[in-house]
């Protein structure tokens, strides 16, 4: 009978057998950075004397199995550089190539950010907004953002410190504005398989994914799921994609009509789904969404993290960017589909984050043009050397 502690070593050395035998199979590249997976055989083995001692270290990470962190050393990031690259403790340098989590959109150590945190800090490092309190940098950065990150005027922005706190304030705002229409009945949210809202105890309930439920007794009762818009993956035998959004929102309005539209609150969707996959859903299969939410007067809540893609006209935006060091933003819109939300209410108030108060205000649009120029010669120099 094997012992807990054999079990453990033989679920190691399997995953160190699945790592080597991957690792076999990919070409060698000429590019000297390198992205480290979370754990390698090297790894498993040994460290360097550097790394020493922090294995079993006294900090509980997330998305880290417990033996991860009691077990193997861990990857010590320690500086960044102006661009997308990091470095170890051991002076090892890595891409970093999903821009810390989608938030460091101008990579690390940009001066202009370093100076305008360090302005901020000498000036005022932080005070709060509650009580119709706010900061002027608060105000600037609310109206910035209105002006350029929106298809259309939305009503106010609601600053947070992640996109996981965003979607928790989503559905409070969203709870808050049906108990304002004596609606209190009307508070479930449906999301979609294989979507990724944050880690918290509502966004996790939100996200498609079991990995994220299992052992938490999520998701909530109040969330339900419905497909996931991959064509590729899940469309039928000589369905065409126009046949298979049709097909998803049907069933989308079944399961409305199954929990009564009465008790449906709002539907939250990644305009692209990022963990489950970089899913583009697609083209007719927001048009179709919203004639359904429209039809049962229920909300849209569109969850972007990485893209600007038509999603077509959300109530509720949640957007984690990287205005500097703001993590999660939300715009609510002042309009509700039936516009009877009284104003008094005040949904959507500025509420301005520690992060957001240190003043970092940059126009991420004006600077697209330049990373954009600055992409395409990357890409010129990766193939011009070895296919990775």
């Amino acid at each position: 009978m094997l012992t807990r502690a054999s079990m453990k070593a033989r679920n190691v050395m399997r995953h160190v057998a699945s790592v080597s035998g991957l690792q076999k199979h990919m070409p060698r590249c000429a590019f000297t950075s390198s992205m480290r997976p979370m754990s390698s055989e090297a790894s498993l083995r040994a460290a360097p004397p550097e790394e020493k001692g922090f294995k079993g270290h006294d900090m509980l990470a997330p998305f880290t199995a417990g033996w991860q962190s009691s077990d193997i050393h861990p990857l010590i990031i320690e500086k960044s550089e102006v661009g997308s690259y990091v470095y170890d403790i051991n002076g090892k340098k890595y891409l970093d190539a999903l821009a810390g989590l989608w938030s460091t959109a101008l990579g690390g150590s940009e001066p202009r950010l370093i100076k305008a945190a360090t302005d901020q800090l000498n000036k005022l490092p932080f005070y709060h907004s509650f009580w119709n309190r706010t900061t002027k940098p608060s105000l600037d950065l609310a109206k910035e953002i209105l002006e350029f990150f929106t298809a259309r005027k939305m009503g106010k922005v609601f600053f947070t410190n992640s996109g996981s706190e965003a979607n928790d304030s989503q559905v409070k705002l969203v709870w808050y504005y049906n108990n304002a229409l004596g609606r209190p009945n009307k508070k479930k949210f449906i999301a979609r398989l294989k979507s990724y809202h944050g880690s918290t105890l509502i966004a996790a309930s939100l996200s498609g994914l079991p990995a994220l439920h299992q052992k938490f007794d999520l998701p909530a009762p109040f969330v339900l799921h419905t497909d996931c818009p991959h064509y590729w993956r899940f469309h039928l035998p000589g369905e065409t994609e126009e046949e298979f959004s049709t097909r998803l929102v049907n069933n989308l309005e079944n399961l409305i009509l199954k929990e009564g539209p009465e008790t449906i609150a709002a539907f939250i969707a990644e305009p692209v789904i990022g963990a489950g996959g970089v899913i583009l859903p697609p083209k007719t299969y927001f048009d179709k969404v919203q004639a359904v939410l429209k039809k049962y007067d229920i909300l849209f809540v569109a969850d972007e993290d990485r893209s600007l893609t038509d999603s077509r006209t959300p109530v509720i935006l949640r957007l984690i960017r990287g205005e500097g060091l703001v993590l999660g933003t939300e715009f609510t819109d002042n309009k509700s589909p039936n516009d009877t939300f009284p104003p008094e209410w005040g949904v959507g108030s500025i509420f301005g984050s520690e992060c957001e108060k240190h003043g970092l205000l940059i126009r991420l649009i004006s600077k697209y043009g330049e990373a954009l120029k600055s992409t395409e010669e990357r890409v010129a120099q990766l193939k011009s050397q070895e296919k990775i």
